[in-house]
């Protein structure tokens, strides 16, 4: 099973992705999580996702289709993942087709992924400054909706109301990818 989350930053996609992963058994891949690793390292790849992500940027397509690809060739990937933060335009969707079964859309609204992020442990989360967040959301709502359209267009976006308790979630996504 291949499963996509998308929402905004703030919308509860790790948290559902990591109770995904212990309920199903299937690897659970943050893209936000592989940038922020690749960040720390001295090296081109490394400051440049590190100054891209601090501006509140999204990384370029090539380097992320690059990076996405080259991880989920790993052989824990093979047999299905849990997806988190990619694709975000449409440019990715479309060179990343990859089977895809559901997309889920935590949908929540940009006062509450604020109100969310403001109370986030995010010590070592460097690139969670006000502003960075702001222009990611303002990303989001630009970049990204055309991606939930495509998919909703292709009939495999399921939309879950990402301001229910992390229980309810958990149990509307689980319903909706069973049925």
């Amino acid at each position: 099973m291949k499963i996509i989350l998308i929402g905004i930053q703030g919308a509860g996609k790790s948290t559902q992705g990591n109770l995904l992963l212990k309920k199903l058994k299937i690897p659970y891949l943050s893209t936000g999580h592989i940038f922020r690793e690749l960040a720390k390292e001295h090296t081109p790849l490394g400051r440049y996702l590190k100054e891209t992500m601090n501006a509140g940027l999204l990384i370029s397509d090539k380097k992320t289709l690059s990076i996405v690809t080259e991880y989920l060739q790993r052989p824990e990937y093979k047999a299905g993942y849990i997806l988190d933060g990619f694709p975000r335009t449409l440019n990715q969707v479309r060179k990343f087709e990859n089977g895809i079964g559901h997309v889920i859309y935590l949908k929540v609204s940009d006062k509450e992924a604020l109100w969310r992020l403001s109370y986030r442990d995010s010590d070592d989360r460097t690139d969670e400054t006000l502003p960075a967040i702001k222009k990611r959301i303002e990303l989001f709502h630009r970049v990204t909706e055309p991606v939930l359209q495509y998919y909703r267009k292709k009939e495999t976006l399921i939309e879950i109301n990402g301001e229910q308790e992390v229980k309810e979630i958990h149990k509307e996504i689980l319903s909706k990818i069973k049925k």
